[in-house]
């Protein structure tokens, strides 16, 4: 999962990237109001971790731009030392998901952006029964029964955004974006999401039939559940 990290404190930016990157997440930096719409503008984001007081502008703003974009579906966690009860409420109405008050454990960050996974994605827990697969997005592990499997950490980010857009043809630029980041830096005639597919789906298939796994010509992929 890819997350865009709005923060101008260079020691807390660089603190949360850390933290998160040893997650498994990709991370990407913006400082400043600007670079931040520039980098919404060309991507989009499972994640966005905003902080309001920015050197050039206000979050809020930024917030409003962010979801005043159609079709947007980033999840958004305001970071701010402004804690107050008024900010709170005007940061949830304006569109964000969670609002995490300066200073915060990052494994209370963790925890939150798991729990707006499990409410956006309709389950109960940190597992999803994929047929006969159990996928785990807090150990980012993917087990058949008791037996985990060896996956790559991309094999398993591909697995993983399959099954949370479960039932939906995702395109491989889609694909890309999230496991990979910045699809600007990406060769789009590339045929490495699909080298990466074919060996997840040979890992997978050696424990079971997935017939369930399909490959859409010319699109990309879906996973029926």
């Amino acid at each position: 999962m890819n997350v865009l990290i709005i923060e101008d404190e260079n020691s807390l930016a660089m603190e949360i990237a850390e933290f998160l990157q040893k997650e498994g997440f990709i991370i990407e930096l913006a400082r400043r109001k600007k670079s931040a719409e520039e980098k919404i503008f060309v991507n989009s984001y499972d994640f966005i971790l905003l902080d309001l007081g920015l050197p050039d502008g206000d979050g809020f703003d930024l917030l409003k731009y962010l979801k005043d974009i159609p079709g947007r579906d980033d999840s958004v966690i305001v970071l701010t030392a402004r804690g107050s009860l008024d900010d709170r409420i005007k940061g949830l109405e304006e569109g964000a998901d969670d609002y995490l008050a300066k200073p915060f454990a990052l494994t209370e960050l963790l925890a939150r952006m798991h729990a707006i996974i499990r409410r956006k994605h309709k389950v109960e827990k940190n597992e999803f029964k994929v047929h006969d697969f159990t996928l785990n997005i807090q150990n980012r592990t993917v087990c058949y029964g008791d037996e985990r499997l060896n996956l790559t950490k991309k094999e398993y980010e591909i697995f993983n955004y399959l099954v949370l857009n479960k039932n939906r043809v995702i395109p491989r630029v889609n694909l890309t974006e999230h496991v990979w980041g910045d699809i600007l830096e990406v060769n789009s005639d590339s045929n490495f999401v699909d080298v990466h597919v074919k060996n997840l789906r040979k890992k997978l298939s050696q424990m079971a039939p997935i017939d369930w796994f399909e490959t859409v010509r010319s699109v990309g992929y879906r996973i029926n559940i």
